[in-house]
């Protein structure tokens, strides 16, 4: 299959602002672009050559959008894994393939392939409802204890479905579902090392980097690379990283999320097998972005250079709390003033508190001024509404 004929087909299930950028990345190799998504107000619907509505988790919908591609990708695990089996079987390209969204989509599930396959994770505990959840708390039969994370084992996005327990009142605001507990890390960094693999086995890895995350609403709010920790640790992280990897035996992208604890051992939190929000700032500062790199992979092509060329930091736009309604970005043009700022906004009308809006990406030679830099971006620019 010639994969730089106009006519070669690839299908993108998600249309949110990955597939956005990943849509960007698509002109370069010639290829009709087709995206499936539940939202008419989607931000892929403009960059995608054809845009259909529908639900990502319906059997049919999903089976018979990937009849009409000759590759099938995602941005978001959420999607109905039959239907990719099935198109699998009849001989479709997925990536990544089912078998391996099967062990990441559900988190009780991921948490248990790390322990069976010896990667260094934090201990948890399964449950299939909140009842469960709640009886073992109350009488003190569970391996872990108060305080503990709470985390859903489907549909978490963004902060949402992770919940920190600090006593047993906290129970009763969870919602009835599959769920896990994680023992709390006492950690001194959040790292993430994104892999690339391509269909035919080549690995190549970013640079570590650090995220800073909100305090309230348990989201990213700035991603540094370089990390800003010792050359042993890095190293040690992308090696656990490439672990995870091969375990998983993923095709394009995986984000692999993690702890660096005040021994300075490396605990996998969670993984991603996509592009990912700690893989944004690659797309100014790196040689070949993620997105390109996802395409190069699932594409099986020759990978590009992951090293970066420039110190580079993201920092995400989410809504201002308090504000609700159709979005404007204030003092954007302030920002874009300043030298090495970029501002990618993902195109989503409605703004509320803590929904990602967007993201700024800062480069710069010096890393404590591009972090000095991001600062100012991040205390400048507000993302509000006409009305709150």
């Amino acid at each position: 299959m010639n994969y730089f004929s106009s006519n070669f087909k690839l299908g993108i299930l998600g249309g949110g602002q990955l597939g956005k950028m990943l849509l960007a990345e698509t002109r370069k190799f010639d290829i009709q672009t087709y995206v499936l998504d539940p939202s008419k107000e989607a931000p892929s619907q403009f960059g995608a050559n054809h845009f259909f509505i529908g639900d990502l988790m319906d059997f049919d919908t999903v089976y018979d959008f990937g009849k009409k591609v000759d590759l099938l990708t995602i941005e978001i695990e959420n999607v109905n894994l039959d239907a990719l089996d099935k198109l699998e079987a009849e001989g479709l390209k997925v990536f990544p393939s089912p078998k391996t969204l099967r062990l990441i989509q559900n988190k009780g599930n991921q948490k248990d392939f790390y322990v069976a396959n010896n990667i260094p994770t934090s201990p948890h505990e399964r449950f299939e409802n909140i009842q469960n959840l709640k009886s073992k708390i109350v009488n003190q039969q569970s391996k872990i204890q108060l305080p503990c994370v709470w985390k859903a084992a489907r549909f978490g996005y963004d902060g949402n479905g992770v919940k920190i327990l600090k006593q047993a009142h906290d129970l009763e605001i969870l919602p009835d579902v599959e769920c896990l507990i994680e023992e709390l890390v006492p950690f001194k960094n959040e790292l993430a090392v994104i892999v690339a693999r391509s269909a035919s086995g080549e690995v190549n890895t970013y640079p570590v980097v650090e995220m800073e995350f909100h305090p309230e609403a348990n989201q990213v709010e700035y991603v540094i690379c370089p990390a800003r920790i010792d050359e042993k640790v890095a190293q040690k992280a992308t090696e656990v990283a490439l672990k995870v990897s091969e375990n998983f035996n993923h095709v394009g992208l995986l984000a692999v999320e993690m702890f660096q604890t005040h021994d300075d051992e490396i605990l996998v939190n969670e993984v991603a097998p996509r592009p990912h929000n700690s893989g944004h700032y690659s797309i100014e500062a790196s040689y070949t972005s993620q997105f390109e790199n996802h395409l190069r992979a699932i594409l099986n092509l020759p990978l590009g250079n992951t090293e970066s060329k420039v110190a580079g930091i993201m920092v995400n736009l989410v809504g201002a709390e308090g504000y609700s309604g159709n979005v404007i970005y204030k003092n954007i043009e302030k920002i874009m003033a300043i030298d090495g700022v970029t501002p990618h906004i993902y195109g989503k009308r409605e703004t509320r508190p803590f929904r990602k809006m967007g993201h700024v990406t800062i480069v710069n030679e010096d890393m404590n001024e591009a972090r000095r830099i991001a600062e100012e971006v991040k205390n400048t620019i507000r993302v509000i509404s006409e009305n709150k």
